[in-house]
């Protein structure tokens, strides 16, 4: 009974992710796109026709989720969510396999951004408008959404919250889970409009400004144009930029403490002022390197704050080839793609918050060494931290870190270059979407064998849901509860 339950679940969720295709759908019969009509048509009609029976006849059921069962719904809802919404790509033709699609959907969701169409200029609107929406509903997460909006998953909702959530601390903020979820869903919108606005004034036509608000909210990097942000040549949508992508890199349980009026508590923020730290000094550094080559102050700066914004939110937008920056800017760049953004926010990779704890932890372990009888702990946000949270986050940055090799032994397996291997293994498990050298354009994936893409799909995947969801799934004992 309990496997059918949880059966049903899925159904019932790939039933409402299937409704948000009637966006691009509409899209496409109002602008005439025969061929994207019934791309889209297609597998909404089916997941419909398959959920709707079963909404009907069990909708007043409620469950309660153990951890276990909470983590193979996540699971199950990225991995299902992913192949339904490439559906669409694959059918209308304009992505030449399967595999090719599911790779460009997995980028999306996943809030990645590298793509493997070479020319996305050539797209139709529809088409555009799934990407990005794609970017849009991964960024806060689809079980989030799912959660939010279905009050059948209100009780022990919040195991599929901890399960999708960044970072090694999870909490909701409100009582009930699904106030939690409605009001990240309210911020994100918000913000999300505001920042629609401004691409507005900044001199982006409607549907442009529309997708670049999805991706840049989303920290992804999905653009209309081949040059992204570059394509624009506008000072003020960089500023937009830069202002929204360290927003988006911030702790969204923060920005509504914020709207709260509570100052204090992100004033003593531990992760916080370590977030703000590391992207000032790294902006620095680059612009330092960048000024003998650039000239101009502000053009250097808008560069040096743009770049280091979008590879530490891992939104993946650019407006310069770091291929020809300075080696130590490119340095610099390299650097922030193993760090990320903080926890609780849209933003993929290890998580500030994972230094500040390993280096507090290091600091107590030199003490030690100095004073062996005495017991030290590390305080986050002037509270005494957990020691399990510590044994949490040295395994997952060991599992983060194999990954890293083992992505890099599979692109390399294909003939890559060993640097390119490595840059798409970081971009791809640290959801960062952007690099250096060949992987400056994602698109270095179009040509590659399909079990890289399949591997790569994986990697962006386990990447979003923090490793340890997935993984629990190939541990057998797992399955005994």
């Amino acid at each position: 009974m309990r496997k059918l339950a949880i059966l049903r679940l899925i159904i019932l969720f790939l039933g409402l992710f299937s409704l948000t295709m009637i966006f691009p759908l509409l899209a496409a019969v109002l602008y005439r796109e025969d061929k994207m009509v019934f791309s889209f048509a297609l597998p909404m009609g089916v997941s419909l026709a398959v959920a709707l029976p079963v909404f009907l006849f069990t909708w007043k059921v409620k469950l309660r989720f153990t951890s276990a069962e909470g983590i193979f719904l996540v699971c199950s809802a990225w991995v299902t969510g992913s192949l339904l919404g490439a559906a669409p790509y694959y059918l209308s033709g304009y992505v030449p396999s399967f595999s090719n699609a599911v790779f460009e959907c997995v980028s999306g969701i996943s809030t990645t951004g590298v793509t493997i169409i070479p020319d996305v200029e050539i797209l139709p609107l529809s088409f555009h408008l799934w990407r990005g929406m794609t970017h849009w509903l991964g960024g806060m997460g689809i079980v989030v959404l799912t959660v939010a909006m279905v009050p059948l998953l209100g009780v022990g909702g919040f195991q599929l919250l901890k399960a999708e959530t960044s970072g090694p601390m999870k909490e909701k903020f409100t009582p009930k889970v699904t106030n939690t979820a409605k009001i990240l869903w309210l911020i994100y919108c918000a913000i999300t409009v505001i920042l629609f606005v401004l691409f507005m004034m900044g001199g982006m036509n409607w549907f442009d400004a529309l997708i670049h608000s999805f991706s840049l909210m989303a920290s992804g990097g999905f653009s209309t144009k081949n040059d992204s942000i570059a394509y624009y040549n506008s000072p003020f949508i960089d500023y937009v930029c830069i202002v929204f992508m360290f927003i988006t890199g911030f702790n969204y349980v923060l920005i509504y403490r914020l709207l709260q009026g509570k100052f204090r508590e992100i004033i003593n923020n531990s992760e916080a002022k370590a977030y703000g730290l590391i992207y000032l000094i790294a902006a620095v550094v680059v612009a330092f390197s960048l000024f003998p080559m650039v000239g101009s102050i502000e053009k250097t700066l808008r560069y040096a704050f743009f770049d280091a914004a979008s590879i530490l939110s891992t939104t993946g937008l650019g407006i310069a080839n770091h291929n020809l920056w300075p080696p130590l800017a490119r340095f610099m760049i390299f650097m922030l793609m193993f760090v990320g953004g903080c926890s609780g926010s849209t933003s993929g990779n290890i998580k500030v918050i994972r230094y500040v704890i390993l280096f507090k932890q290091t600091r107590n372990e030199l003490k030690r060494q100095l004073f062996p009888s005495g017991v030290f702990s590390i305080r986050l946000d002037n509270k005494l931290g957990k020691k399990d949270v510590v044994y949490r986050v040295a395994g997952f940055m060991f599992l983060y870190y194999m990954f890293i090799l083992a992505g890099t032994l599979l692109v390399s397996s294909s003939g890559a270059d060993l640097f390119d291997s490595l840059n798409a293994s970081l971009i791809c498990l640290g959801n960062v979407g952007f690099g250096l050298g060949a992987l400056t354009s994602g698109t270095i994936f179009y040509t590659a064998p399909d079990y890289v893409k399949w591997g790569a799909s994986f990697l962006m995947l386990i990447g979003r849901l923090e490793i340890f969801t997935v993984i629990l799934l190939f541990i057998p004992s797992y399955w005994d509860k």
